[in-house]
């Protein structure tokens, strides 16, 4: 394997499906699946949004104070993230789930030791509840969570196979990055993370593979190093 320990980052919205909202059953097993393969290769902790629940960003633009609705975010985030723990252990997966957010009964809160300390004995980590601070996206959690975890590397799973020039689902003629910088994708306004985000990462020199995971196998592959997307480094 390429890399022995990853942070899979994965939006809420993915879990969705075919579905307007909320958690679709199949998606979610399908994810699952794909965990479970690659766990038996690599040691792997997972930060998952809530976009398919609730978005602070959503409810403050309709007059909802900002810092309850990020709380609230993080709280979906929380559901997204004990769906995942509870279809990952009906495959026998053990898996650990910890929380940026103080919610004992549900999830132990995060530590970058005990985090590792899990992985290390063979859990698939999921953590949710985002940085466990308002004003901060799922995407500078993940930036966060990769660095605390001392992942070799963040994969970013999304429904395209890398970064475009433009959106390729909107522009037909937008073509794909092999390899970028993080400078770069920020300068062309790419939108694959937010600047705090970005800043994180190239800070901590911590890489970052976008890929596709709606693809049966794609995980695996890029733990075994294929190119199979966009590799964003410092």
């Amino acid at each position: 394997m390429k890399y022995t320990r990853v942070l899979l980052k994965l939006s809420g919205e993915a879990l969705m499906g075919g579905q307007q909202y909320g958690i679709d059953p199949e998606r979610l097993n399908d994810y699952a699946e794909e965990i479970a393969e690659a766990s038996k290769h690599a040691q792997i902790a997972i930060v998952i949004g809530g976009g398919n629940i609730f978005r602070g960003l959503q409810g403050a633009s309709k007059g909802m104070d900002r810092i309850q609705g990020d709380y609230m975010g993080m709280l979906a985030t929380v559901i997204n993230s004990m769906a995942l723990q509870s279809t990952l252990q009906s495959k026998g997966v053990k898996t650990a789930l910890l929380s940026g957010v103080f919610i004992d009964r549900i999830a132990d809160s995060m530590s970058s030791a005990k985090a590792i300390k899990l992985l290390e004995e063979g859990n698939v980590v999921i953590i949710g509840g985002g940085s466990g601070n308002p004003f901060f996206t799922t995407d500078t959690a993940s930036a966060l969570r990769a660095v605390e975890v001392r992942a070799d590397i963040i994969l970013k799973g999304t429904r395209v196979d890398g970064i475009y020039t433009a959106d390729p689902e909107k522009d037909p003629t937008a073509t794909k990055f092999d390899h970028i910088t993080y400078d770069e994708a920020y300068n062309k306004n790419l939108k694959v993370m937010d600047l705090t985000a970005f800043t994180l990462c190239k800070e901590n020199n911590m890489p970052m593979y976008v890929f596709d995971m709606n693809t049966k196998g794609n995980l695996l592959k890029v733990l075994n190093g294929e190119e199979i997307g966009t590799l964003v480094t410092k």
